[in-house]
C-alpha cells in the first residue's frame, strides 16, 4: 500500500513540474517596428485624452462624469492599438491586458487632473 502510494505521490509531482513548464516566461518576438507603432498610438491615446479635456463642457461636469465621457471618446484609439497587436500575433488575452492597463492609468491621472481642477474652481 506504501509503495501505490509513493508511486502516486512521484506521478503526481512530474506532473505539477511538466505543467509548471508550459507557464514559464517567453520572450518577446515583437519587431521594432511594431513596438514604435504602438508606442506611437499610446501618445496618440494621450493626446486624444488631453485635447478632450482641455474642452470647456468638460469643465462644468462633475470631474467622474467628465472623465468617463472623455475615456469613452477616446476609445477608438485604443480598438486601433488591439488591431495592431492582433495582427502581429500577439495573444489577443495580452493585447487586453496591455491596453486595461494603460486605460486604467490613463483614468486614473484624468480623474486626479480634473478633481484638481474642480477644487480650484471651487476655492476661487
Amino acid at each position: 500500500m506504501k509503495k501505490f502510494l509513493l508511486i502516486i505521490l512521484l506521478f503526481c509531482s512530474g506532473y505539477a513540474v511538466a505543467t509548471e513548464s508550459k507557464n514559464e516566461w517567453q520572450s518577446t518576438s515583437l519587431t521594432e517596428a511594431l513596438i514604435k507603432t504602438i508606442q506611437q498610438a499610446q501618445q496618440e491615446y494621450k493626446a486624444c485624452v488631453m485635447q478632450e479635456m482641455q474642452k470647456p463642457v468638460y469643465q462644468q461636469q462633475d470631474s467622474r462624469n467628465a472623465t468617463e465621457i472623455i475615456i469613452k471618446t477616446c476609445e477608438p484609439t485604443l480598438a486601433e492599438m488591439r488591431t495592431k497587436y492582433l495582427k502581429a500575433d500577439v495573444p489577443a488575452i495580452i493585447a487586453d491586458r496591455h491596453l486595461k492597463k494603460m486605460r486604467i492609468q490613463t483614468t486614473r491621472k484624468l480623474l486626479q487632473e480634473l478633481m484638481f481642477q474642480e477644487a480650484a474652481r471651487q476655492a476661487g
